[in-house]
């Protein structure tokens, strides 16, 4: 249960470490608008919108200064657009999501996530329609973001679609050249996606979902940051003042204690997350669905994930120990917000987006953190290889190659991983890229051994599923 006095106490406490709802998320079903008329299809999907998410912003806005806590983006995630497009072409893929881009901009939310596919185990016909429509949807709508499934524990890997993908991304950021490839930033490709994730790129509304939820990503590096840096500091002003009095010092801190102090800190943000989303779901008459905690940084200098592992003891981003750091700070997250609310969900753990983590991006730039470390990390942090700045000439083998042992990682481990490169046309390793605003900046990686995994890519068919996915 709730208890509003505590809650409240939480939010006081942390007000000024970057603590914030980092966004509210209408999941929203469109299957019953489907229709073999492309004009007709459009209207209905406008009209849900619409009707669902008119007040959203308002209802947010109103709750969150209630609260005193930031909702820093409000967005809408509609159920697969692969469904509703079956039986149409690119034509009418193009005019459904600039209407979705419309009911977006007029009921003025960030996004519109869900112009999604899932294709792990072969691609239907408005899957395919979804994946030829990519280039000229995300070049021409400003707010619809993509998402395609390509592989899951239970199917494998499905090589043609990551063949496909890898050959669309440059095309996405081709015509996306004006603002250096930023098309594809709105795409992600998926090992096992959540049902239920309010964070976009990805975010997508479900099978198994009701017809309409709010989904909460609560986000707070900065909270766990100072959180951490207390913990440190009280210990060694305590140790300092038992030698001035000539007592042995107290037992030393371990990083159990620090896991143990993130798990806390994770606890009472997911309390707040949940208090904000169910009062904005009651107001919407709403169903509320998740919270997702995921530590999702932003460019801002003390909202990073970069800085948690800093105050571990990784003096540079991408020494031996990283991985390390983050699969205790990930799975100390997931811990603390699953023994807080019994609706955790979606990704909850810690993203690792380079452009969008200043801290991140620096250790790229000083040259400690490359693309195969970058790699080992996303075995144990929360989703894979995120905002991932490439040269523009990238061959597309490369980056299929890419995504599929990204992919494999998740199928293989049994977690959700993804990819979001942006091949930056006309860019070469080394250069300075600015997206702007929670985008950030970021050095263009890196990528080795271009071309070396063509005729591997080429073979396509599909990755068999691992044996543990016989485990029923």
């Amino acid at each position: 249960m709730l208890h509003t006095d505590e809650i409240l106490s939480t939010i006081r406490m942390l007000h000024n470490e970057h603590l914030d709802v980092r966004a509210v998320t209408l999941a929203l079903n469109l299957n019953d608008c489907a229709s073999s008329h492309s004009d007709q299809l459009c209207r209905k999907v406008y009209a849900k919108i619409m009707d669902h998410a008119r007040n959203l912003v308002a209802v947010c806005e109103e709750v969150s200064e209630k609260y005193g806590i930031p909702v820093t983006n409000k967005r809408i995630a509609i159920s697969p657009a692969a469904t509703i497009l079956a039986g149409h072409g690119q034509t009418t893929a193009l005019q459904l999501a600039q209407t979705l881009d419309q009911a977006a901009t007029e009921c003025h939310v960030d996004f519109v996530g869900g112009f999604s596919a899932l294709v792990q185990k072969g691609i239907s016909t408005g899957a395919q329609t979804v994946l030829d429509s990519l280039p000229a949807v995300l070049a021409k709508t400003s707010k619809v973001c993509a998402s395609i499934n390509v592989a899951s524990r239970k199917a494998g890997i499905n090589m043609d679609a990551v063949r496909q993908l890898g050959s669309l991304i440059p095309q996405i950021a081709a015509a996306t050249a004006d603002s250096q490839g930023f098309g594809a930033a709105k795409l992600v490709v998926f090992a096992n996606i959540p049902e239920d994730n309010p964070f976009m790129a990805g975010a997508y509304m479900g099978a198994g979902e009701p017809e309409a939820a709010i989904n909460i990503g609560v986000s707070g590096p900065g909270v766990v940051n100072s959180a951490l840096q207390r913990k440190i500091s009280s210990r060694r002003q305590t140790d300092d003042s038992r030698r001035a009095g000539g007592m042995r010092p107290t037992v030393p801190l371990t990083l159990g204690d620090l896991a143990e102090e993130i798990k806390i800190t994770s606890f009472r943000v997911t309390r707040v997350g949940e208090l904000i989303g169910r009062e904005v779901a009651q107001r919407l008459n709403t169903e509320f669905g998740i919270v997702d905690l995921s530590l999702a940084p932003t460019p801002t200098i003390g909202d990073s994930i970069g800085e948690i592992l800093k105050t571990l003891g990784i003096a540079n981003i991408g020494a031996p120990g990283s991985t390390a750091a983050i699969a205790l700070l990930n799975d100390a997250v997931k811990k603390g917000g699953l023994f807080a609310s019994s609706s955790v969900g979606g990704l909850s753990g810690a993203f690792i987006p380079v452009s969008e983590d200043s801290c991140l991006a620096d250790a790229v730039e000083q040259g400690h953190l490359s693309l195969e470390k970058l790699e080992a990390m996303t075995a144990v942090c929360s989703v894979g290889l995120d905002m991932i700045l490439i040269p523009g000439d990238t061959p597309p083998e490369t980056i299929a190659a890419l995504i599929a042992d990204e992919m494999a990682i998740g199928v293989i481990n049994n977690k959700t991983t993804a990819t979001r490169l942006i091949p930056v046309p006309g860019a070469k390793a080394g250069d300075k890229i600015s997206f702007g605003g929670l985008f950030g900046a970021s050095p263009v990686l890196e990528v080795r051994n271009g071309g070396a995994s063509t005729e591997f890519v080429r073979f396509g068919g599909r990755i068999p599923a691992p044996l543990q996915s016989l485990g029923n």
